[in-house]
Protein backbone atom coordinates (compact mmCIF):
# COMPACT_ATOMS: atom_id res chain seq x y z
CA UNK A 1 0.00 0.00 0.00
CA UNK A 2 1.41 3.33 -0.99
CA UNK A 3 -1.01 5.14 0.68
CA UNK A 4 -0.17 6.48 4.75
CA UNK A 5 -1.02 3.92 7.27
CA UNK A 6 -2.50 6.49 9.35
CA UNK A 7 -4.53 7.60 6.70
CA UNK A 8 -6.71 4.13 7.33
CA UNK A 9 -6.00 3.54 10.75
CA UNK A 10 -5.03 4.87 14.07
CA UNK A 11 -2.61 2.20 15.64
CA UNK A 12 -3.17 1.42 19.38
CA UNK A 13 -2.19 -1.22 21.67
CA UNK A 14 -3.19 -3.04 25.11
CA UNK A 15 -1.79 -0.94 27.69
CA UNK A 16 -1.49 -3.85 29.78
CA UNK A 17 -0.79 -6.83 28.04
CA UNK A 18 2.87 -4.78 26.62
CA UNK A 19 3.00 -4.48 30.18
CA UNK A 20 1.56 -7.12 31.79
CA UNK A 21 3.35 -6.43 35.23
CA UNK A 22 0.16 -3.90 35.49
CA UNK A 23 -2.38 -6.57 34.24
CA UNK A 24 -3.83 -7.06 38.16
CA UNK A 25 -4.36 -3.14 38.79
CA UNK A 26 -0.87 -2.54 40.66
CA UNK A 27 2.15 -1.63 39.58
CA UNK A 28 3.50 1.12 37.40
CA UNK A 29 0.71 1.85 35.34
CA UNK A 30 1.05 5.64 34.97
CA UNK A 31 4.62 5.15 34.36
CA UNK A 32 4.71 2.61 31.95
CA UNK A 33 1.68 4.33 30.25
CA UNK A 34 3.47 7.57 29.78
CA UNK A 35 5.72 5.27 27.35
CA UNK A 36 2.58 4.72 25.12
CA UNK A 37 1.49 8.30 25.42
CA UNK A 38 4.73 9.50 24.40
CA UNK A 39 5.08 7.40 21.37
CA UNK A 40 3.46 9.71 18.25
CA UNK A 41 2.95 6.36 16.51
CA UNK A 42 0.10 5.17 18.94
CA UNK A 43 -3.27 7.33 18.42
CA UNK A 44 -4.90 4.95 20.46
CA UNK A 45 -4.23 3.01 23.93
CA UNK A 46 -6.36 0.49 25.71
CA UNK A 47 -6.55 0.22 29.58
CA UNK A 48 -7.82 -1.67 32.33
CA UNK A 49 -8.65 -1.11 35.92
CA UNK A 50 -6.41 0.49 38.30
CA UNK A 51 -6.94 -0.09 41.89
CA UNK A 52 -5.12 2.81 43.35
CA UNK A 53 -6.97 6.12 43.66
CA UNK A 54 -3.81 8.21 43.22
CA UNK A 55 -3.14 6.45 40.57
CA UNK A 56 -6.24 6.49 38.60
CA UNK A 57 -6.07 10.07 38.54
CA UNK A 58 -2.40 10.25 37.46
CA UNK A 59 -3.81 8.36 34.77
CA UNK A 60 -6.63 10.35 33.79
CA UNK A 61 -4.60 12.91 33.80
CA UNK A 62 -2.63 12.01 31.57
CA UNK A 63 -4.58 10.13 29.17
CA UNK A 64 -6.76 14.19 29.00
CA UNK A 65 -3.26 15.49 27.46
CA UNK A 66 -2.70 12.90 25.22
CA UNK A 67 -5.28 13.16 22.25
CA UNK A 68 -5.70 9.59 21.91
CA UNK A 69 -8.33 7.58 21.73
CA UNK A 70 -8.56 5.45 25.01
CA UNK A 71 -10.25 1.77 25.07
CA UNK A 72 -11.03 0.07 28.46
CA UNK A 73 -10.94 -3.95 28.47
CA UNK A 74 -12.71 -5.50 31.50
CA UNK A 75 -11.22 -8.94 30.57
CA UNK A 76 -7.97 -8.67 33.18
CA UNK A 77 -10.41 -8.47 35.70
CA UNK A 78 -12.75 -11.44 35.42
CA UNK A 79 -9.83 -13.47 34.10
CA UNK A 80 -8.28 -12.89 37.43
CA UNK A 81 -10.90 -12.99 39.72
CA UNK A 82 -12.56 -16.33 37.39
CA UNK A 83 -15.77 -14.81 36.64
CA UNK A 84 -18.04 -15.50 34.07
CA UNK A 85 -21.23 -13.38 32.59
CA UNK A 86 -22.58 -16.92 31.59
CA UNK A 87 -22.27 -18.66 35.02
CA UNK A 88 -25.53 -21.24 36.16
CA UNK A 89 -25.00 -19.59 39.63
CA UNK A 90 -27.69 -16.48 39.59
CA UNK A 91 -24.97 -15.25 42.31
CA UNK A 92 -21.55 -15.88 40.40
CA UNK A 93 -22.93 -14.22 37.38
CA UNK A 94 -24.30 -11.41 39.31
CA UNK A 95 -20.68 -10.85 40.80
CA UNK A 96 -19.12 -10.85 36.96
CA UNK A 97 -22.05 -8.34 35.87
CA UNK A 98 -21.32 -5.74 39.31
CA UNK A 99 -17.47 -6.52 38.21
CA UNK A 100 -18.16 -5.08 34.62
CA UNK A 101 -20.65 -2.80 36.12
CA UNK A 102 -17.77 -1.10 37.97
CA UNK A 103 -15.43 -1.41 35.10
CA UNK A 104 -17.71 0.84 33.08
CA UNK A 105 -18.02 3.17 35.31
CA UNK A 106 -14.16 3.45 35.91
CA UNK A 107 -14.20 3.65 31.99
CA UNK A 108 -16.01 6.50 31.75
CA UNK A 109 -14.32 8.64 34.87
CA UNK A 110 -10.70 8.26 32.66
CA UNK A 111 -12.33 9.32 29.40
CA UNK A 112 -12.65 5.86 27.90
CA UNK A 113 -14.83 5.62 24.73
CA UNK A 114 -15.89 1.65 25.05
CA UNK A 115 -15.36 -1.07 27.40
CA UNK A 116 -14.72 -4.82 26.67
CA UNK A 117 -14.96 -8.03 27.61
CA UNK A 118 -15.21 -11.74 27.18
CA UNK A 119 -17.84 -14.53 27.52
CA UNK A 120 -17.02 -17.29 30.21
CA UNK A 121 -16.13 -20.81 29.46
CA UNK A 122 -18.07 -22.93 27.29
CA UNK A 123 -19.45 -25.72 29.40
CA UNK A 124 -20.69 -28.06 26.37
CA UNK A 125 -23.54 -29.54 26.73
CA UNK A 126 -25.53 -26.85 28.31
CA UNK A 127 -24.22 -24.35 25.77
CA UNK A 128 -27.54 -22.67 24.74
CA UNK A 129 -28.89 -22.20 28.67
CA UNK A 130 -25.49 -20.79 28.79
CA UNK A 131 -25.58 -18.42 25.67
CA UNK A 132 -29.18 -17.24 27.01
CA UNK A 133 -27.39 -15.79 30.12
CA UNK A 134 -25.05 -14.42 28.42
CA UNK A 135 -27.53 -12.44 26.76
CA UNK A 136 -28.75 -11.66 29.57
CA UNK A 137 -25.85 -10.20 31.62
CA UNK A 138 -24.87 -8.13 28.16
CA UNK A 139 -28.07 -6.78 27.31
CA UNK A 140 -27.64 -5.32 31.00
CA UNK A 141 -24.49 -4.19 30.83
CA UNK A 142 -24.95 -2.73 27.40
CA UNK A 143 -27.53 -0.67 29.06
CA UNK A 144 -24.86 0.58 31.70
CA UNK A 145 -22.50 1.48 29.21
CA UNK A 146 -25.20 3.46 27.01
CA UNK A 147 -25.95 5.65 30.14
CA UNK A 148 -22.20 6.31 30.66
CA UNK A 149 -21.93 7.34 27.03
CA UNK A 150 -19.59 4.16 26.19
CA UNK A 151 -19.74 1.60 23.64
CA UNK A 152 -20.22 -2.48 24.44
CA UNK A 153 -17.78 -4.90 22.52
CA UNK A 154 -16.94 -8.49 23.50
CA UNK A 155 -13.93 -9.88 22.52
CA UNK A 156 -14.50 -13.50 21.16
CA UNK A 157 -11.48 -16.18 22.25
CA UNK A 158 -11.28 -19.55 21.84
CA UNK A 159 -13.29 -22.16 22.77
CA UNK A 160 -11.06 -25.22 22.50
CA UNK A 161 -7.24 -24.13 23.46
CA UNK A 162 -6.63 -21.88 26.08
CA UNK A 163 -9.36 -20.08 27.56
CA UNK A 164 -12.07 -22.44 25.88
CA UNK A 165 -14.96 -19.48 26.17
CA UNK A 166 -18.39 -19.73 24.95
CA UNK A 167 -17.90 -16.70 22.36
CA UNK A 168 -16.00 -18.57 20.57
CA UNK A 169 -16.48 -18.99 17.09
CA UNK A 170 -18.00 -16.59 14.58
CA UNK A 171 -20.91 -18.29 13.96
CA UNK A 172 -21.56 -18.07 17.66
CA UNK A 173 -20.55 -14.46 18.18
CA UNK A 174 -23.19 -13.29 15.01
CA UNK A 175 -25.71 -15.39 16.97
CA UNK A 176 -25.12 -13.26 19.81
CA UNK A 177 -25.06 -9.60 17.54
CA UNK A 178 -28.23 -10.81 16.40
CA UNK A 179 -30.09 -11.50 20.15
CA UNK A 180 -28.22 -8.15 21.39
CA UNK A 181 -28.28 -5.39 18.25
CA UNK A 182 -32.38 -5.95 18.72
CA UNK A 183 -32.06 -3.41 21.60
CA UNK A 184 -28.73 -2.08 21.06
CA UNK A 185 -27.38 -1.39 18.10
CA UNK A 186 -23.67 -0.24 18.69
CA UNK A 187 -23.10 -3.85 20.48
CA UNK A 188 -19.96 -5.42 18.16
CA UNK A 189 -17.76 -8.06 18.70
CA UNK A 190 -13.88 -7.60 18.82
CA UNK A 191 -11.94 -9.91 16.54
CA UNK A 192 -8.57 -10.59 17.48
CA UNK A 193 -5.89 -11.76 14.86
CA UNK A 194 -4.06 -13.86 17.56
CA UNK A 195 -7.71 -15.80 18.19
CA UNK A 196 -8.12 -17.25 14.86
CA UNK A 197 -5.25 -19.87 14.45
CA UNK A 198 -6.24 -21.33 18.14
CA UNK A 199 -10.17 -20.57 17.14
CA UNK A 200 -9.07 -22.58 13.59
CA UNK A 201 -10.94 -19.89 11.45
CA UNK A 202 -9.38 -17.82 9.13
CA UNK A 203 -9.61 -13.98 8.33
CA UNK A 204 -11.70 -14.42 5.09
CA UNK A 205 -14.28 -16.87 6.93
CA UNK A 206 -15.05 -14.74 9.81
CA UNK A 207 -15.33 -11.74 8.50
CA UNK A 208 -18.02 -13.48 5.23
CA UNK A 209 -20.02 -14.72 8.99
CA UNK A 210 -19.71 -11.65 10.96
CA UNK A 211 -20.12 -8.77 8.15
CA UNK A 212 -18.74 -5.50 8.75
CA UNK A 213 -21.53 -3.81 10.80
CA UNK A 214 -20.62 -6.40 13.56
CA UNK A 215 -17.18 -6.05 13.76
CA UNK A 216 -16.90 -3.11 16.22
CA UNK A 217 -12.75 -3.13 17.06
CA UNK A 218 -9.73 -4.73 15.88
CA UNK A 219 -6.39 -6.60 17.49
CA UNK A 220 -3.95 -7.75 16.13
CA UNK A 221 -0.88 -10.26 17.30
CA UNK A 222 0.08 -13.64 17.97
CA UNK A 223 -0.58 -17.36 19.70
CA UNK A 224 0.97 -20.65 19.34
CA UNK A 225 -0.70 -24.13 18.90
CA UNK A 226 1.98 -26.54 19.31
CA UNK A 227 1.56 -28.13 22.67
CA UNK A 228 4.28 -27.89 24.69
CA UNK A 229 5.58 -24.61 23.58
CA UNK A 230 6.42 -22.60 26.29
CA UNK A 231 3.83 -19.65 24.62
CA UNK A 232 1.07 -22.39 24.27
CA UNK A 233 -2.51 -20.83 23.78
CA UNK A 234 -3.90 -17.17 23.86
CA UNK A 235 -0.17 -15.98 25.27
CA UNK A 236 0.09 -12.98 22.77
CA UNK A 237 3.82 -13.45 22.01
CA UNK A 238 5.83 -11.06 19.29
CA UNK A 239 4.91 -11.43 15.96
CA UNK A 240 7.48 -14.04 14.60
CA UNK A 241 8.06 -16.03 17.72
CA UNK A 242 9.81 -19.04 16.45
CA UNK A 243 6.50 -21.74 16.68
CA UNK A 244 4.10 -19.18 16.44
CA UNK A 245 1.37 -18.93 13.95
CA UNK A 246 1.43 -15.00 12.76
CA UNK A 247 3.94 -12.54 11.44
CA UNK A 248 3.80 -10.23 8.50
CA UNK A 249 2.26 -12.54 6.14
CA UNK A 250 -0.78 -13.37 8.22
CA UNK A 251 -1.26 -9.44 9.38
CA UNK A 252 -1.19 -8.53 5.31
CA UNK A 253 -3.71 -11.41 4.74
CA UNK A 254 -5.80 -9.86 7.44
CA UNK A 255 -5.55 -6.02 6.61
CA UNK A 256 -6.44 -7.26 3.25
CA UNK A 257 -9.69 -8.80 4.42
CA UNK A 258 -10.57 -5.43 6.47
CA UNK A 259 -10.03 -3.31 3.52
CA UNK A 260 -12.09 -5.74 1.31
CA UNK A 261 -15.01 -5.47 3.85
CA UNK A 262 -15.06 -2.28 3.92
CA UNK A 263 -13.79 -1.89 7.71
CA UNK A 264 -10.64 0.05 6.76
CA UNK A 265 -10.96 3.02 4.25
CA UNK A 266 -9.47 6.26 3.33
CA UNK A 267 -10.43 8.59 5.70
CA UNK A 268 -12.30 6.10 8.38
CA UNK A 269 -9.11 5.37 10.50
CA UNK A 270 -10.78 2.97 13.08
CA UNK A 271 -8.40 1.86 15.85
CA UNK A 272 -6.50 -1.50 15.20
CA UNK A 273 -4.49 -2.13 18.51
CA UNK A 274 -1.71 -4.48 18.93
CA UNK A 275 -1.78 -7.18 21.27
CA UNK A 276 1.20 -8.11 22.15
CA UNK A 277 3.49 -9.44 25.03
CA UNK A 278 7.09 -9.67 26.26
CA UNK A 279 7.89 -13.41 26.79
CA UNK A 280 10.53 -14.00 29.69
CA UNK A 281 13.81 -12.77 29.19
CA UNK A 282 12.30 -10.15 26.59
CA UNK A 283 11.39 -6.27 26.88
CA UNK A 284 8.30 -4.27 26.47
CA UNK A 285 10.16 -1.71 24.80
CA UNK A 286 11.94 -4.58 22.14
CA UNK A 287 8.42 -6.32 21.71
CA UNK A 288 6.59 -2.91 20.96
CA UNK A 289 9.34 -1.98 18.40
CA UNK A 290 8.97 -5.29 16.62
CA UNK A 291 5.35 -5.08 16.48
CA UNK A 292 5.54 -1.52 14.93
CA UNK A 293 8.12 -2.78 12.22
CA UNK A 294 5.89 -6.18 11.48
CA UNK A 295 2.98 -3.83 10.62
CA UNK A 296 4.87 -1.20 8.61
CA UNK A 297 6.51 -4.33 6.68
CA UNK A 298 2.89 -5.64 6.19
CA UNK A 299 1.23 -2.32 5.61
CA UNK A 300 4.02 -1.89 2.54
CA UNK A 301 2.67 -5.46 0.95
CA UNK A 302 -1.26 -4.88 1.59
Amino acid sequence: MKDSLQSYMRVGIVHFMAYPECMKGEGPIHATLTRIVEDEFFGAVEISWIKDPAERARVKALLATSHMAVGYGAQPCLLSQKLNLNHFDPGERKRAVDQVKACIDEAADLGAGAVAVLSGVDPGERREEAFTLLVESVLELCGRARAKGLRFILESFDSKYDKKCLIGPAKDALALCKAVRKTYKDFGIMIDLSHLPIQDETPKKVFATLKKENVAHIHIGNSVKQVGHPAYGDQHPRFGLPGGENDAPQLVAFLRELLAIGYLGRGRRPVVAFEVKPLPGETSGAVIAGAKRTLLEAWAEV
